[in-house]
């Protein structure tokens, strides 16, 4: 199974494909971000999400993907136009078929480093560690995109278990 993690923005969307294995091993299949520049309208960087989106699910064809929930910040401008992004990206999902689960920050926290509280550093090391990488993820927005996509797949993994 493959699942694609994002980490919503406008100015940087990360993203991350993990493939789980059969003997449950993880691995980090591709990750970066996609950027649009500050000086181009917003419907035009929200197309430029649109498109490269489509053909990174088009080119890894993930079976699920898992969304960061917006962190309502201070800044309430920054938060509007995160939150257009999300609609984009939760919209070229659905058109892709690809079914999605939401995330709120503390959850992936919670998921990778068993603490709500973890700081990027902790979960960063955790992030490495889980798909035995040699280093930590880079740009930063691509590891969180990773740590959604391992949040995804072992969230998936206990919503499927069989009772005994």
């Amino acid at each position: 199974m493959i699942s694609l993690g994002i980490d919503p923005g406008t100015a940087s969307l990360g993203f991350g494909f993990v493939r789980e294995h059969r003997d449950g091993t993880l691995e980090a299949v591709h990750f970066d971000v996609i950027r649009t520049e500050s000086g181009i309208a917003m419907p035009e960087r929200l197309s430029k999400i649109h498109r490269e989106l489509g053909q990174l699910i088009a080119e890894f064809k993930p079976d699920r993907a898992g969304v960061e929930e917006l962190f309502f910040s201070r800044n309430v401008t920054t938060a509007m136009t995160v939150a257009q992004a999300r609609g984009v990206i939760l919209l070229t999902l659905q058109s892709a078929g690809i079914p999605v689960a939401e995330y709120k920050p503390n959850m992936v926290k919670q998921a990778i480093t068993g603490y709500g509280g973890a700081d990027k550093s902790q979960m960063q090391e955790m992030v490495r560690l889980l798909l035995n990488l040699d280093a930590v993820p880079k740009p930063d927005d691509a590891a969180d995109a990773l740590a959604v996509a391992i949040t995804d797949i072992h969230s998936y993994r206990l919503s499927t278990v069989n009772p005994l």
